[in-house]
Protein backbone atom coordinates (compact mmCIF):
# COMPACT_ATOMS: atom_id res chain seq x y z
CA UNK A 1 0.00 0.00 0.00
CA UNK A 2 1.34 3.67 -0.43
CA UNK A 3 0.93 5.39 3.13
CA UNK A 4 -1.63 7.96 2.73
CA UNK A 5 -3.06 10.94 5.38
CA UNK A 6 -5.41 13.31 5.09
CA UNK A 7 -3.85 16.83 5.36
CA UNK A 8 -6.36 20.18 6.09
CA UNK A 9 -3.61 22.22 5.12
CA UNK A 10 -2.63 25.36 6.70
CA UNK A 11 -5.22 25.78 9.09
CA UNK A 12 -4.55 21.91 10.11
CA UNK A 13 -2.31 21.81 13.77
CA UNK A 14 -0.30 18.81 12.85
CA UNK A 15 2.19 19.58 10.23
CA UNK A 16 3.87 17.89 7.09
CA UNK A 17 6.89 17.21 9.13
CA UNK A 18 4.85 15.20 11.92
CA UNK A 19 3.00 13.42 9.06
CA UNK A 20 6.19 12.41 7.17
CA UNK A 21 8.28 11.15 10.17
CA UNK A 22 4.68 8.91 10.89
CA UNK A 23 5.94 7.03 7.32
CA UNK A 24 3.70 9.09 5.18
CA UNK A 25 4.55 9.07 1.77
CA UNK A 26 0.85 10.39 0.02
CA UNK A 27 -0.74 13.48 1.27
CA UNK A 28 -4.37 12.96 0.90
CA UNK A 29 -5.99 17.20 0.69
CA UNK A 30 -7.96 19.62 -1.10
CA UNK A 31 -8.27 23.15 -1.14
CA UNK A 32 -10.37 23.79 1.66
CA UNK A 33 -10.66 27.33 1.44
CA UNK A 34 -12.73 27.15 -2.04
CA UNK A 35 -16.27 27.11 -1.14
CA UNK A 36 -18.35 24.04 -3.20
CA UNK A 37 -18.98 25.05 -6.75
CA UNK A 38 -15.86 26.84 -7.45
CA UNK A 39 -13.15 26.25 -10.08
CA UNK A 40 -9.68 25.60 -8.43
CA UNK A 41 -7.24 27.40 -9.93
CA UNK A 42 -4.01 25.25 -11.14
CA UNK A 43 -1.70 28.16 -9.70
CA UNK A 44 -3.36 27.16 -5.77
CA UNK A 45 -2.89 23.87 -6.75
CA UNK A 46 0.77 23.81 -7.88
CA UNK A 47 1.13 26.16 -4.48
CA UNK A 48 -0.13 23.40 -2.52
CA UNK A 49 1.67 20.48 -4.46
CA UNK A 50 4.26 22.24 -3.69
CA UNK A 51 4.52 22.66 -0.31
CA UNK A 52 3.69 18.48 0.33
CA UNK A 53 6.79 18.19 -2.15
CA UNK A 54 8.94 20.05 -0.32
CA UNK A 55 8.11 18.30 2.92
CA UNK A 56 9.45 14.71 1.10
CA UNK A 57 5.68 13.46 0.05
CA UNK A 58 3.30 13.55 -2.61
CA UNK A 59 -0.34 15.15 -2.81
CA UNK A 60 -1.81 12.08 -5.25
CA UNK A 61 -5.04 12.03 -3.86
CA UNK A 62 -7.88 14.91 -3.38
CA UNK A 63 -10.57 14.83 -0.43
CA UNK A 64 -12.27 15.88 -1.60
CA UNK A 65 -13.72 18.22 -4.62
CA UNK A 66 -17.59 18.72 -2.87
CA UNK A 67 -20.24 18.37 -5.21
CA UNK A 68 -22.47 21.46 -4.80
CA UNK A 69 -25.88 21.05 -3.23
CA UNK A 70 -27.43 22.68 -6.69
CA UNK A 71 -25.95 19.69 -8.91
CA UNK A 72 -26.91 17.08 -6.08
CA UNK A 73 -30.83 18.46 -6.63
CA UNK A 74 -30.76 19.97 -10.34
CA UNK A 75 -31.94 22.84 -8.99
CA UNK A 76 -30.65 26.78 -9.49
CA UNK A 77 -27.18 27.06 -11.17
CA UNK A 78 -26.02 23.02 -11.45
CA UNK A 79 -25.42 23.63 -14.88
CA UNK A 80 -22.82 26.47 -14.11
CA UNK A 81 -21.19 24.17 -11.30
CA UNK A 82 -21.42 21.01 -13.46
CA UNK A 83 -18.98 23.38 -15.73
CA UNK A 84 -16.85 24.90 -12.85
CA UNK A 85 -16.05 20.99 -11.78
CA UNK A 86 -15.16 19.53 -14.80
CA UNK A 87 -12.43 22.79 -14.55
CA UNK A 88 -11.63 21.69 -11.68
CA UNK A 89 -10.88 18.30 -12.83
CA UNK A 90 -8.53 19.10 -15.94
CA UNK A 91 -7.13 21.64 -13.86
CA UNK A 92 -6.21 18.55 -11.15
CA UNK A 93 -5.08 16.20 -14.01
CA UNK A 94 -2.63 19.38 -15.52
CA UNK A 95 -0.94 19.31 -12.10
CA UNK A 96 -0.64 14.93 -12.23
CA UNK A 97 -3.19 14.47 -9.37
CA UNK A 98 -5.55 12.12 -10.61
CA UNK A 99 -8.10 10.53 -7.83
CA UNK A 100 -10.40 12.28 -6.58
CA UNK A 101 -12.71 10.92 -3.61
CA UNK A 102 -16.17 12.47 -3.18
CA UNK A 103 -19.66 11.68 -2.26
CA UNK A 104 -23.13 12.56 -2.92
CA UNK A 105 -24.68 12.82 0.63
CA UNK A 106 -27.42 15.43 0.75
CA UNK A 107 -26.37 18.63 2.77
CA UNK A 108 -24.19 17.07 5.84
CA UNK A 109 -21.54 14.58 5.58
CA UNK A 110 -20.78 11.76 7.83
CA UNK A 111 -22.55 12.13 10.96
CA UNK A 112 -22.14 11.12 14.74
CA UNK A 113 -23.79 11.75 17.94
CA UNK A 114 -20.93 12.21 20.12
CA UNK A 115 -17.58 13.16 18.98
CA UNK A 116 -15.85 12.07 22.35
CA UNK A 117 -16.93 8.78 23.05
CA UNK A 118 -14.48 8.11 26.36
CA UNK A 119 -13.10 4.48 25.98
CA UNK A 120 -11.73 2.49 28.88
CA UNK A 121 -8.09 3.61 28.79
CA UNK A 122 -9.58 7.49 28.63
CA UNK A 123 -9.34 7.89 24.90
CA UNK A 124 -12.11 9.66 23.04
CA UNK A 125 -13.52 8.53 19.93
CA UNK A 126 -16.68 9.06 17.29
CA UNK A 127 -19.89 7.19 18.14
CA UNK A 128 -23.18 6.91 16.59
CA UNK A 129 -25.97 6.31 18.49
CA UNK A 130 -29.53 6.48 16.18
CA UNK A 131 -31.42 6.55 19.83
CA UNK A 132 -29.68 10.16 20.22
CA UNK A 133 -30.07 11.39 16.84
CA UNK A 134 -34.22 10.07 16.59
CA UNK A 135 -34.20 12.06 20.20
CA UNK A 136 -32.59 15.05 18.90
CA UNK A 137 -34.70 15.34 15.31
CA UNK A 138 -37.73 14.26 16.83
CA UNK A 139 -37.42 16.67 20.16
CA UNK A 140 -35.02 19.12 19.40
CA UNK A 141 -34.58 19.41 15.81
CA UNK A 142 -38.73 19.26 16.21
CA UNK A 143 -38.50 18.50 12.35
CA UNK A 144 -42.00 18.02 10.55
CA UNK A 145 -43.01 14.53 10.25
CA UNK A 146 -39.84 13.24 12.01
CA UNK A 147 -41.94 11.00 14.20
CA UNK A 148 -43.06 9.04 10.90
CA UNK A 149 -39.86 7.89 10.28
CA UNK A 150 -38.82 5.92 12.99
CA UNK A 151 -40.69 2.59 14.38
CA UNK A 152 -42.27 2.31 17.44
CA UNK A 153 -39.35 0.58 19.06
CA UNK A 154 -37.20 3.37 18.06
CA UNK A 155 -38.84 6.46 19.27
CA UNK A 156 -39.78 4.84 22.67
CA UNK A 157 -36.47 4.02 23.04
CA UNK A 158 -35.23 7.49 21.85
CA UNK A 159 -37.33 9.34 24.15
CA UNK A 160 -35.74 7.37 27.35
CA UNK A 161 -32.54 7.88 25.90
CA UNK A 162 -33.34 11.89 25.35
CA UNK A 163 -34.69 12.88 28.42
CA UNK A 164 -32.09 11.17 30.49
CA UNK A 165 -29.49 13.91 28.65
CA UNK A 166 -29.38 16.82 30.77
CA UNK A 167 -29.08 19.96 28.93
CA UNK A 168 -25.20 19.42 27.99
CA UNK A 169 -25.71 16.16 26.56
CA UNK A 170 -28.28 17.46 24.51
CA UNK A 171 -26.28 20.26 23.01
CA UNK A 172 -23.55 17.72 22.91
CA UNK A 173 -25.62 15.73 19.78
CA UNK A 174 -26.83 18.70 18.39
CA UNK A 175 -23.65 20.15 18.11
CA UNK A 176 -22.27 16.66 16.81
CA UNK A 177 -24.53 16.94 14.05
CA UNK A 178 -24.62 20.56 13.29
CA UNK A 179 -21.06 20.68 13.49
CA UNK A 180 -19.66 22.23 9.69
CA UNK A 181 -16.90 19.62 8.23
CA UNK A 182 -13.89 21.53 6.65
CA UNK A 183 -14.37 21.71 3.05
CA UNK A 184 -17.82 20.59 2.86
CA UNK A 185 -20.56 22.67 4.97
CA UNK A 186 -20.40 25.36 7.83
CA UNK A 187 -21.65 25.37 10.90
CA UNK A 188 -25.69 25.21 11.16
CA UNK A 189 -27.82 26.47 13.08
CA UNK A 190 -31.07 24.19 14.01
CA UNK A 191 -33.02 26.83 11.53
CA UNK A 192 -30.68 27.12 8.98
CA UNK A 193 -30.70 22.93 9.09
CA UNK A 194 -34.56 22.40 8.44
CA UNK A 195 -34.42 25.19 6.03
CA UNK A 196 -31.76 22.89 3.85
CA UNK A 197 -33.70 19.72 4.98
CA UNK A 198 -36.89 21.28 3.14
CA UNK A 199 -34.76 22.14 -0.05
CA UNK A 200 -35.01 18.36 -0.57
CA UNK A 201 -38.51 17.79 -0.40
CA UNK A 202 -40.07 16.05 -3.33
CA UNK A 203 -36.28 14.47 -4.07
CA UNK A 204 -36.59 10.77 -3.09
CA UNK A 205 -34.03 8.10 -3.27
CA UNK A 206 -34.88 7.19 -6.66
CA UNK A 207 -34.57 10.73 -8.19
CA UNK A 208 -31.57 11.47 -5.84
CA UNK A 209 -29.70 8.51 -7.62
CA UNK A 210 -30.73 9.69 -11.33
CA UNK A 211 -29.30 12.60 -10.61
CA UNK A 212 -25.68 11.25 -9.33
CA UNK A 213 -25.97 8.97 -11.89
CA UNK A 214 -26.41 12.13 -14.79
CA UNK A 215 -24.04 14.04 -12.81
CA UNK A 216 -20.92 11.39 -13.47
CA UNK A 217 -22.31 10.57 -16.79
CA UNK A 218 -22.21 13.76 -17.76
CA UNK A 219 -18.47 14.79 -16.49
CA UNK A 220 -17.14 10.60 -17.76
CA UNK A 221 -15.66 12.53 -21.08
CA UNK A 222 -13.61 14.84 -19.15
CA UNK A 223 -12.69 11.67 -16.97
CA UNK A 224 -11.92 9.92 -20.12
CA UNK A 225 -9.82 12.38 -21.69
CA UNK A 226 -7.83 13.19 -18.65
CA UNK A 227 -7.64 9.87 -17.14
CA UNK A 228 -8.64 11.22 -13.71
CA UNK A 229 -10.37 8.43 -11.52
CA UNK A 230 -13.33 9.11 -9.17
CA UNK A 231 -13.87 7.10 -6.49
CA UNK A 232 -17.26 8.00 -4.56
CA UNK A 233 -17.19 7.44 -0.47
CA UNK A 234 -20.20 5.58 0.91
CA UNK A 235 -22.80 7.07 2.80
CA UNK A 236 -22.44 7.72 6.17
CA UNK A 237 -24.63 6.32 8.27
CA UNK A 238 -25.43 4.09 5.14
CA UNK A 239 -29.10 4.70 5.98
CA UNK A 240 -31.21 7.46 5.56
CA UNK A 241 -31.43 10.41 8.27
CA UNK A 242 -33.30 13.37 8.89
CA UNK A 243 -35.92 12.31 6.23
CA UNK A 244 -32.75 12.62 3.67
CA UNK A 245 -32.27 9.58 1.23
CA UNK A 246 -28.90 7.79 1.12
CA UNK A 247 -27.72 6.35 -2.45
CA UNK A 248 -24.34 4.44 -1.58
CA UNK A 249 -24.34 2.29 0.99
CA UNK A 250 -24.11 -1.50 0.35
CA UNK A 251 -22.92 -3.87 -2.65
CA UNK A 252 -26.01 -3.25 -4.27
CA UNK A 253 -25.94 0.94 -4.55
CA UNK A 254 -22.66 0.06 -5.94
CA UNK A 255 -23.16 -2.55 -8.44
CA UNK A 256 -26.14 -0.23 -10.04
CA UNK A 257 -23.98 3.05 -10.12
CA UNK A 258 -21.30 0.94 -12.17
CA UNK A 259 -24.50 -0.16 -14.45
CA UNK A 260 -25.47 3.46 -14.73
CA UNK A 261 -21.92 4.67 -14.94
CA UNK A 262 -19.92 2.29 -17.40
CA UNK A 263 -16.98 4.67 -17.21
CA UNK A 264 -13.69 2.90 -15.98
CA UNK A 265 -12.75 5.64 -13.81
CA UNK A 266 -16.17 5.82 -12.26
CA UNK A 267 -15.04 3.77 -8.86
CA UNK A 268 -15.04 3.38 -5.22
CA UNK A 269 -13.42 4.87 -1.81
CA UNK A 270 -13.29 1.46 0.10
CA UNK A 271 -14.32 2.48 3.37
CA UNK A 272 -14.23 -0.17 5.82
CA UNK A 273 -16.00 2.28 8.28
CA UNK A 274 -18.64 3.76 6.78
CA UNK A 275 -19.76 0.73 5.11
CA UNK A 276 -19.61 -1.09 9.00
CA UNK A 277 -22.23 1.43 9.77
CA UNK A 278 -25.05 -1.39 8.78
CA UNK A 279 -23.92 -4.89 10.23
CA UNK A 280 -25.13 -6.53 6.72
CA UNK A 281 -22.12 -4.82 4.79
CA UNK A 282 -19.48 -7.29 4.10
CA UNK A 283 -16.74 -5.26 3.45
CA UNK A 284 -14.37 -8.24 1.68
CA UNK A 285 -16.80 -9.72 -0.25
CA UNK A 286 -16.86 -5.78 -1.41
CA UNK A 287 -13.32 -5.64 -2.20
CA UNK A 288 -13.61 -8.99 -3.45
CA UNK A 289 -16.34 -8.30 -6.18
CA UNK A 290 -15.50 -4.74 -6.77
CA UNK A 291 -11.74 -4.26 -6.12
CA UNK A 292 -11.36 -3.58 -9.72
CA UNK A 293 -12.78 -0.34 -9.69
CA UNK A 294 -11.40 0.51 -5.48
CA UNK A 295 -9.00 3.77 -6.36
CA UNK A 296 -8.85 5.12 -2.75
CA UNK A 297 -9.38 2.83 0.71
CA UNK A 298 -10.02 4.37 4.18
CA UNK A 299 -9.63 1.54 6.38
CA UNK A 300 -10.90 1.52 10.51
CA UNK A 301 -13.35 -0.08 12.36
CA UNK A 302 -15.98 -0.31 14.50
CA UNK A 303 -17.56 -1.63 17.64
CA UNK A 304 -21.18 -2.24 18.43
CA UNK A 305 -23.34 -1.97 21.81
CA UNK A 306 -26.35 -2.18 20.22
CA UNK A 307 -27.81 -2.97 16.93
CA UNK A 308 -27.99 1.07 15.95
CA UNK A 309 -25.32 2.53 18.18
CA UNK A 310 -21.14 1.80 17.32
CA UNK A 311 -18.26 3.51 18.32
CA UNK A 312 -14.58 3.60 16.34
CA UNK A 313 -12.70 0.32 17.70
CA UNK A 314 -10.19 1.31 19.91
CA UNK A 315 -7.68 -0.83 17.24
CA UNK A 316 -7.86 -0.50 13.97
CA UNK A 317 -7.92 -3.89 12.75
CA UNK A 318 -10.60 -5.57 15.37
CA UNK A 319 -14.04 -5.07 15.34
CA UNK A 320 -17.13 -5.43 12.87
CA UNK A 321 -14.69 -5.85 9.37
CA UNK A 322 -12.63 -8.28 8.84
CA UNK A 323 -9.71 -6.04 8.39
CA UNK A 324 -6.76 -8.55 8.30
CA UNK A 325 -9.09 -10.80 5.71
CA UNK A 326 -9.82 -7.88 3.65
CA UNK A 327 -5.98 -6.51 3.59
CA UNK A 328 -5.45 -9.93 1.84
CA UNK A 329 -7.67 -8.92 -0.58
CA UNK A 330 -6.38 -5.74 -0.76
CA UNK A 331 -2.92 -6.86 -1.51
CA UNK A 332 -4.28 -9.25 -4.31
CA UNK A 333 -6.12 -6.47 -5.98
CA UNK A 334 -2.38 -4.50 -6.10
CA UNK A 335 -0.65 -7.02 -7.42
CA UNK A 336 -3.28 -7.77 -9.57
CA UNK A 337 -3.28 -4.45 -11.32
CA UNK A 338 0.69 -4.03 -10.64
CA UNK A 339 0.53 -0.70 -8.28
CA UNK A 340 0.06 0.27 -5.11
CA UNK A 341 -3.52 2.04 -3.98
CA UNK A 342 -3.59 4.50 -1.57
CA UNK A 343 -4.41 4.11 2.22
CA UNK A 344 -5.05 6.20 4.66
CA UNK A 345 -5.80 5.32 8.59
CA UNK A 346 -9.27 6.80 9.07
CA UNK A 347 -10.99 8.50 12.55
CA UNK A 348 -8.43 7.89 14.73
CA UNK A 349 -8.81 8.33 18.71
CA UNK A 350 -8.37 11.30 20.56
CA UNK A 351 -5.22 10.54 23.05
CA UNK A 352 -3.09 12.52 25.49
CA UNK A 353 -0.68 13.37 23.04
CA UNK A 354 -2.93 15.56 21.25
CA UNK A 355 -4.28 17.30 24.39
CA UNK A 356 -2.50 20.55 23.42
CA UNK A 357 -3.78 20.38 19.89
CA UNK A 358 -7.21 21.71 18.73
CA UNK A 359 -7.60 19.03 15.79
CA UNK A 360 -10.55 18.35 13.67
CA UNK A 361 -12.82 15.36 14.84
CA UNK A 362 -11.35 12.18 14.50
CA UNK A 363 -8.20 13.45 12.86
CA UNK A 364 -5.97 13.55 15.59
CA UNK A 365 -2.15 12.80 15.39
CA UNK A 366 -1.68 10.37 18.21
CA UNK A 367 -4.82 7.98 17.24
CA UNK A 368 -3.97 7.92 13.47
CA UNK A 369 -0.21 7.08 13.81
CA UNK A 370 -1.01 3.82 16.11
CA UNK A 371 -3.58 3.02 13.08
CA UNK A 372 -1.00 3.52 10.08
CA UNK A 373 1.68 2.00 12.35
CA UNK A 374 -1.22 -1.24 12.68
CA UNK A 375 -1.84 -1.64 8.83
CA UNK A 376 1.56 -1.23 7.95
CA UNK A 377 2.07 -4.30 10.22
CA UNK A 378 -0.44 -6.07 8.88
CA UNK A 379 0.92 -5.37 5.22
CA UNK A 380 4.27 -6.96 6.50
CA UNK A 381 2.61 -9.50 8.13
CA UNK A 382 0.53 -10.61 5.62
CA UNK A 383 3.34 -10.67 3.10
CA UNK A 384 5.30 -12.76 5.40
CA UNK A 385 3.14 -15.62 5.97
CA UNK A 386 1.53 -15.18 2.36
CA UNK A 387 4.93 -15.42 0.48
CA UNK A 388 2.67 -14.87 -2.98
CA UNK A 389 1.65 -11.35 -1.61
Amino acid sequence: MKQGWRWYGDADEITLKEIRQAGVTDVVAALYERKPGEVWPVAEIKARQKKVADAGMTWSVVESVPIHEDIKKRTGDYKKYIENYKKTLKNLAKCGIKTVCYNFMPVLDWTRSNLEYELPDGSTCLEYNEYELAGFDMFYLKRPGAEKEYDAKTRAKAKKVWNALDKKGQKRVADAVLMGLPGTVDDLTPEEFLAQLATYKGIDDKQLRRNMYDFLNEISPVLEETGVNMCIHPDDPPHPIFGLPRILSNAKDIAQMYKECPSKHIGLTLCTGSLGGDPKNNAVEIMKKFGKRVFFCHFRNLEYTDDKVFHESQCHLVGQTDLPKLFEEFLKEEKRRGEKIVVRPDHGRFMEIDKARKCYAGYSYGGRLIGLAELRGLEIGLKYAKKGL
